[in-house]
């Protein structure tokens, strides 16, 4: 293959072809791996793997008419790499620049011609990896392709700085100092094993698996591409007919009222999981969960909800909602059926298409329907355990939809962290009593969140904390620990612990802001302790981050003291927005904030994550400490700046810099 390419250029000497076919052939696996992680994501696994081999084996010509002719063993392998390099890279590039208006999940029209391997049906994606490479995925996720571009050079490649920006520039990239540095601000937050990590299956597009597409949603495509070219040809044969015929005036008359109609799933094509099903698998989400409540066997109402998702017109309006970050459009594939039934005064159908939940439902007193969307296309046992069926969303309280894994409820005040949890009723559906709404505004003095436990046939002693936003699915709240200077780095946990529970308790009222953001889960990460001057005992700095299910997330930084009184909360220091901070790539942080002590005085408080070794100040405030903390005597308002020393030369994040709406923290 390599060979065929490179004989239609006669430049290359037939030495010098067999020295580039033997380099391109080594080299093949590592080309292809990066052009796969510099193509979009929004285009697919499956289509990046084909696209990726296709754009090496493009560009594999011009690469080997820059590779220099081998010489001796001492060659320099700088020029060899960046004449591999260059080509690949302007061929993404062209891919990445789409004509104006042109959809961002369809590549440019000169890549749509088909390319091989071409069989209907195939699925191409590389194996998938476990946790570790998920959350990478998500953090390339947001990178621009020239930034993705620039990681894969310096993390893979292992290119220095400079050749990186030389290798981009050559290929015509635009940005590139601009994209190196959000490259090189991602590269500080990750640790030494993301090399490897980088180099497994997941992310490997010469290791795939082959599997076949959607059996469902290509049925239903054949059928539509059937009734389609039925259609062109009637159409054809119509014109040919009418040919020649001359053209007679219609009588003036009203014109026909017309009504766009789009094919809605057959309702036997509405996938019904068996009761059990959660039990013997591994992938335990909403696709495990089984079709619930008295009225699964409705075919009109399933045929009703079905049409509502498919856009059908069938002259009652249907009122579409969709919780933030849900995409928009009608369903492809046959949706599953998780539960149809009376919920109040509301008759209810809940469907799954893989990627989002529609909640229908029926007012019994007005005939009013409404569908409501969400986005749950990552959902794990925690996450699809619950979903929230109440209609009105007025109300005060909601009932929930409990995952069939689910073997133990109860409700508890978040508020409260010593008062016991309180057992919840479930029916034999699944379908809880009502539950209070978690509030909203600053008044703290109730905040009331689900605690599930997962049987024992998915984990032992598996306990959580769900709380309810106002979207589908209520949001999971975790917790990790303060760090200790000799263990390795704490991960997050359930938030059922006591130590978790108090932190919770003086932190949670502010999570009633995220309702209705499409937010999936909330750690509550105590990242560092500090003595307070004039003997005001001691604080715990604590970074929240959000995460949506879109993926990107915001943080909000607090401080409270340990010896505050009950239901006294933390008070926000620092906020950012869409940032990767607080994460699993973003452990190493520091933050500063201005603070009154009890005898009047003002001190500029600074702390920083495990990793900070040494701080220092400077602005209207000069000082500098060893260790994560730092006190230091300033005047009312003080504006300083935070450099952070930390081990091995890591980059910190300043969760500072971007403070929304404060001038120094001041409190």
């Amino acid at each position: 293959m390599v060979s065929s390419l490179l004989s239609r250029f006669p430049r290359v000497s037939a030495r010098g072809l067999l020295h580039a076919e033997q380099r391109l052939t080594e080299r093949y696996a590592d080309l292809v791996r990066l052009a796969y992680l510099a193509l979009p994501p929004s285009l697919g696994r499956h289509r990046r793997v084909l696209l990726a081999h296709a754009l090496v084996q493009r560009s594999l010509p011009a690469a080997a008419a820059g590779i220099p002719a081998p010489r001796d063993s001492s060659d320099d392998v700088s020029p060899m790499s960046r004449s591999l390099y260059v080509p690949v890279l302007r061929e993404v590039l062209a891919v990445s620049r789409r004509p104006p208006g042109w959809p961002g999940h369809v590549p440019p029209p000169r890549m749509l011609l088909p390319r091989l391997p071409l069989v209907w049906g195939l699925r191409l994606v590389p194996r998938a990896g476990g946790a570790d490479e998920l959350a990478l995925s998500r953090a390339l996720s947001v990178l621009s392709v020239t930034a993705s571009a620039a990681f894969t050079l310096l993390r893979v490649e292992r290119l220095t700085e400079t050749e990186a920006r030389g290798v981009l520039e050559a290929a015509g990239f635009d940005r590139v100092e601009t994209e190196l540095d959000c490259a090189l601000q991602l590269d500080a937050t990750l640790d030494s094993s993301v090399a490897s990590i980088l180099a497994s299956q997941e992310f490997d597009p010469c290791t795939v698996r082959a599997r076949p597409s959607d059996l469902l949603r290509r049925r239903r495509r054949v059928r539509l591409a059937g009734t389609a070219l039925l259609v062109a040809l009637i159409t054809v044969v119509t014109l040919m007919v009418c040919d020649g015929v001359p053209l007679v005036s219609p009588t003036p008359g009203p014109a026909p009222h017309r009504v766009s109609r789009s094919a809605a799933p057959d309702v036997d094509d509405v996938v019904r999981v068996a009761p059990q099903t959660w039990a013997a698998t591994s992938r335990v989400d909403f696709t495990a969960w089984p079709a619930r409540g008295s009225l699964v066997h409705d075919r009109e109402l399933l045929r009703r909800a079905s049409a509502a998702w498919a856009g059908v017109d069938d002259g009652t309006r249907t009122r579409i909602t969709r919780t933030n970050g849900t995409p928009a459009g009608a369903l492809l594939d046959a949706p599953h059926l998780l539960y149809a039934g009376r919920v109040g005064g509301s008759t209810v159908v809940l469907l799954h298409d893989g990627q989002r939940l529609a909640r229908y439902g029926e007012s019994a007193g007005t005939g009013a329907r409404s569908l409501v969307l969400a986005r749950v296309d990552d959902a794990d046992v925690t996450t699809a355990a619950a979903v929230a069926l109440d209609m009105d969303a007025r109300r005060d309280a909601v009932r929930y939809l409990l995952a069939p894994w689910v073997a133990e409820s109860w409700t508890r005040d978040l508020m409260r962290p010593d008062a016991p949890a309180r057992p919840l009723a479930v029916d034999g559906d699944g379908l809880t009593t009502s539950v209070p709404v978690f509030g909203t505004g600053t008044d703290c003095g109730s905040r009331t969140v689900l605690q599930l436990r997962s049987s024992p046939r998915v984990a032992e002693h598996h306990a959580f904390l769900l709380a309810g936003l106002g979207d589908l699915t209520p949001v999971h709240l975790t917790y990790t620990p303060l760090p200790t200077r000799t263990a390795p780095p704490r991960q997050p946990r359930e938030a059922t612990g006591p130590a978790a529970l108090l932190a919770w308790a003086r932190v949670g009222c502010a999570v009633g802001s995220l309702r209705g953001s499409g937010v999936k889960a909330v750690n509550a990460w105590d990242f560092a302790e500090q003595h307070l001057p004039d003997g005001a005992g001691r604080a715990v700095w604590t970074c929240s981050r959000a995460d949506t299910w879109r993926g990107p997330g915001d943080v909000t930084v607090t401080l409270r003291r340990t010896a505050a009184p009950a239901g006294e909360q933390a008070r926000p220091v620092a906020r950012l927005r869409t940032t990767g901070a607080c994460g699993r790539f973003g452990q190493h942080v520091v933050v500063h904030a201005n603070w009154l002590s009890p005898k009047g005085s003002w001190y500029v408080l600074v702390a920083g994550s495990r990793a900070v070794t040494g701080l220092a100040v400077t602005g209207d405030v000069t000082a500098d400490a060893d260790g994560p903390t730092l006190a230091a005597r300033a005047p009312r308002g003080a504006h300083t700046q935070v450099r952070a020393r930390s081990a091995a030369g890591m980059r910190t994040i300043d969760l500072s810099a971007e403070r929304s709406g404060q001038r120094g923290g001041e409190g």
